[in-house]
């Protein structure tokens, strides 16, 4: 039998695996739990920022939006003792531009008028225009309302102002010295301006506003920040207007006369110590502080150390007969003194002299030889109580207390060169002080550029008989045979003393200039006023004191006592 091998068995193909299929219940649940996570971690950052970052966030914000403005204080004014105005703070406009705002630059035409109001280049303007990350940026400060108005003139978008005061001083540069000046922020730079800050300043305010991203205010807010500001003291000078007037323009006419380098006038009261008067030249204008130097701001009075020559004589002599060391009547040769290789001697040979005649003929001689009866401590001592090499405590920046060696350290010609004005140093004004010690009968006062209410308490040097002898010394200075009949006063008895000062130049005295100087009061026997002049290096018509220096002290004197109303003590020539 035949087998049919035709039949194959067929095999079944393999089946592909079937994958299970996602349900739409699934992305539902992925999308879910995506946009979950998100949130939350949007939530989480939301929490951070409104709690650990949330016045970082709210500064920044206010920074866009909100604007602290300043209030600036009102400083005080400054008069002199009679209410006459000598420095005040008057509103100004200060312009300012927003150049993040500004959808175009002004026009050539328009920064060149803007220019030429503001006294700004055009180069400088549009430097400032072009920073267009900036909000603020000033562009003039402290403009006139009338070149305020000129510049709305012009309708420059994005320009603005505000108001700020700026210090005034109306007598120009006749209370230079004195008052000083402040810097454009009204903050003081020199003088009383600056050593009375804190009392003149006073405290800002502070307004806080809402501004739109153009700048503009759009309304004020309140807040904690808001205050009002607290206007400064106002300050009442011990100074006189006509006295500083007077002393000003007779100072400036002798420095012009002499073709001087430099010249100061002090005026106390004589009973008081106050300032009546405080001038120098080389002068300046406060209002415009930028155009002057050093040379010119200095206030030579109270910054500047002198030698100040046979000025001091008087306090010798004083010193001798408070002490009891000499009587008025004693005599002493005047003939030159050696020392060692030194020889101190008078400019005029005068064989001898009696105490008086020490005074009224400046001799060096005789002061030297009163001087040599104290030991050097003593006079050490006695120097230092007239205020010598020690600050007077004015409240003026600056203010030089002198120079006075140790004693430990005099030669006996050191000690001889004293007694004439020599080897010390001091300022025109703590001589002028010192002189209060024989004008109040042996009380050495306080100085002090503010008007006092109440008299000061001095410190006691001499004794009152002793300092009502000197005064009447010191008379005859001014008299007849005296060295500064120059400085004499019709119808006044005026107690003074001449000085003549070689300057130390180079370690020499031997540069052949000189300081020529004139201190005095009246009336001697009831003392009113003390006036103190000193000239530095006078180059013509002479170099003494009573020459140079006298002839300036009779003008401010006689002036001074006119103002203030002081009867002549004896008859006038006139016969009126």
């Amino acid at each position: 039998m035949l087998i049919k091998n035709e039949y194959k068995p067929q095999i079944l193909p393999k089946q592909p695996k079937v994958k299970k299929p996602i349900t739409s219940d699934g992305r539902i649940c992925l999308v879910l739990g995506l946009m979950a996570f998100a949130f939350g971690g949007l939530l989480m950052h939301g929490v951070y920022l409104h709690t650990t970052k949330h016045e970082f966030l709210k500064e920044q914000g206010d920074r866009r939006f909100v604007r602290t403005l300043p209030l600036p204080a009102t400083r005080g004014m400054i008069t002199d003792r009679n209410g006459a105005t000598l420095a005040l703070s008057a509103p100004t406009e200060s312009l300012y531009a927003n150049p993040s705002s500004m959808s175009e630059m002004p026009s050539a035409e328009q920064l060149e008028k803007l220019s030429e109001i503001t006294g700004v280049s055009v180069e400088t303007l549009t430097d400032r225009l072009s920073q267009k990350g900036r909000s603020f940026v000033y562009l003039k400060r402290q403009l006139s309302q009338e070149k305020a108005d000129e510049i709305t003139a012009l309708g420059i978008k994005g320009l603005a102002f505000e108001q700020e005061l700026k210090r005034h001083y109306p007598m120009g540069n006749l209370f230079a010295h004195v008052i000083g000046f402040t810097n454009i922020d009204g903050k003081g730079q020199e003088g009383l301006e600056l050593s009375r800050e804190d009392k003149l300043r006073g405290e800002d305010g502070a307004k806080v506003v809402l501004r739109d991203n153009k700048g503009n205010i759009v309304d004020s807010l309140d807040s904690p920040r808001n205050s009002n500001p607290q206007s400064g003291q106002d300050m009442v000078l011990s100074l006189d207007q006509r006295i500083q007037t007077l002393a000003y323009e007779e100072l400036n006419k002798a420095v012009a006369h002499h073709k001087a380098k430099a010249g100061t006038v002090v005026v106390l009261d004589a009973q008081t110590g106050e300032i009546l008067a405080l001038v120098n030249s080389p002068a300046y204008d406060p209002n415009e502080p930028g155009q002057a130097g050093s040379e010119q701001r200095r206030n030579r009075a109270v910054t500047d150390m002198i030698e100040p020559g046979s000025i001091i004589k008087p306090f010798i002599v004083a010193k001798a007969l408070d002490a009891g060391k000499v009587s008025s009547g004693d005599v002493f040769g005047t003939t030159p003194l050696r020392f060692g290789t030194a020889t101190v001697k008078d400019t005029h040979t005068y064989p001898q002299l009696d105490v008086r005649g020490i005074i009224q003929k400046s001799s060096n001689v005789g002061t030297s030889k009163l001087s040599a009866m104290f030991k050097p401590k003593e006079m050490y001592d006695y120097y230092r109580q007239l205020g010598i090499g020690m600050r007077m405590r004015s409240g003026f920046p600056g203010e030089t207390p002198g120079l006075l060696k140790n004693w430990k350290t005099w030669t006996p010609h050191e000690q001889a060169t004293m007694s004439f004005g020599y080897t010390l140093q001091l300022s025109l004004l703590q001589m002028a002080r010192a002189y209060t010690v024989l004008t109040t009968n042996g009380v050495l006062l306080p100085v002090s550029f503010e008007k006092q209410a109440v008299a000061p308490k001095g410190e006691r040097v001499i004794k009152a008989e002793t300092a009502r002898k000197v005064r009447e010394m010191m008379i005859s200075v001014t008299e007849p045979g005296g060295t500064g009949t120059a400085a004499a006063v019709e119808g006044f008895d005026v107690a003074g003393k001449t000085g003549t000062a070689k300057k130390l130049v180079g370690g020499s005295y031997n540069s052949g200039k000189y300081v020529a100087s004139f201190v005095g009061f009246a009336p001697a026997k009831n003392p009113r006023v003390i006036v103190a002049v000193n000239i530095d290096e006078p180059s013509a018509h002479g170099f003494y004191g009573g020459g140079v220096a006298g002839p300036l002290f009779k003008e401010v004197m006689a002036g001074s006592l006119n103002i203030l109303g002081v009867s002549p003590t004896k008859p006038l020539a006139s016969g009126k």
